[in-house]
């Protein structure tokens, strides 16, 4: 008999998310699924590992064909646990999310949901990241399921090409249905950095990052123009990060 496939999920709002119940939800019966999942939200921490504290893994969870794991480790450290301690095979797959939050265009590279799926491609696993354009807490995600599941049997029939993975997101719930799926480029938009300057009880300074997001990119074929026009987006993204138009252009004369 095949065997069934190996789903490994994780998450970067931690392991209560009710973004993270949605996915499993949505995928617990296509496969022999593993969840580990942070103790805290891990937002922002991108492809950050633990290497100078101890990663402790919790059984909270185990059932035939699921398991569930805590851990006090980032998203890219649970892909790490889970590829080579927490499954007795690699993965088959690899889904991160559902994120409360958008990781459009430049949100990619800050991304813990992102980083985890990056971790996956390396070695060659296909991997998707999907998150909601709504940082609520409380965030609806009840019109994503169709397409999550699209994406996914997709992807589990066809593979994905070496350094490949996908950045899919949703654009938030309104009154009017989801157009469909648009394949897109990343925008070129980013985070304009503010520090405001606060005081502590005890009078001490410190900095908040605060600032504002800009897009001013108006290509009608980005990521951010397909969640304004309310369609799921999905960037194909790469772990290869050298600029190949520009390696023969850039030479150094000594």
């Amino acid at each position: 008999m095949t065997k069934k496939p190996l789903i490994l999920i994780t998450n970067d709002d931690g392991i209560n998310a009710p973004g993270l119940r949605k996915l499993i939800s949505l995928v617990k019966n296509l496969g022999e699924v593993i969840v580990i999942g942070s103790e805290y939200a891990m937002s922002g921490m991108a492809h950050a590992v633990t290497i100078q504290n101890p990663l402790r893994v919790r059984v909270v969870t185990e059932e035939p064909d699921y398991k569930e794991f805590l851990t006090t480790g980032t998203p890219a450290d649970n892909i790490k646990l889970g590829k080579h301690r927490l499954s007795e095979r690699l993965p088959d797959l690899i889904l991160s999310g559902i994120n409360h939050g958008s990781n459009a265009a430049i949100n990619i590279i800050y991304s813990g949901t992102m980083g985890a799926v990056l971790e996956g491609t390396i070695d060659g696993i296909p991997s998707i990241g999907f998150s909601l354009d709504d940082f609520s807490h409380d965030a609806d995600f009840s019109h994503v399921d169709e397409y999550i599941l699209a994406i996914i049997k997709k992807v589990l029939n066809d593979g994905l090409p070496k350094e490949i993975c996908l950045n899919v997101n949703f654009p938030k719930i309104s009154n009017k249905p989801i157009k469909g799926i648009k394949v897109c480029r990343q925008a070129d938009a980013r985070w304009v950095e503010e520090f405001e300057e606060r005081k502590d009880p005890h009078g001490r300074s410190y900095f908040w990052l605060a600032g504002r997001y800009e897009n001013g990119d108006k290509r009608n074929d980005t990521d951010e123009k397909a969640l304004a026009d309310n369609y799921v987006s999905v960037v194909p993204s790469h772990t290869d990060f050298t600029a190949h138009n520009y390696v023969d252009k850039l030479n150094f004369s000594l």
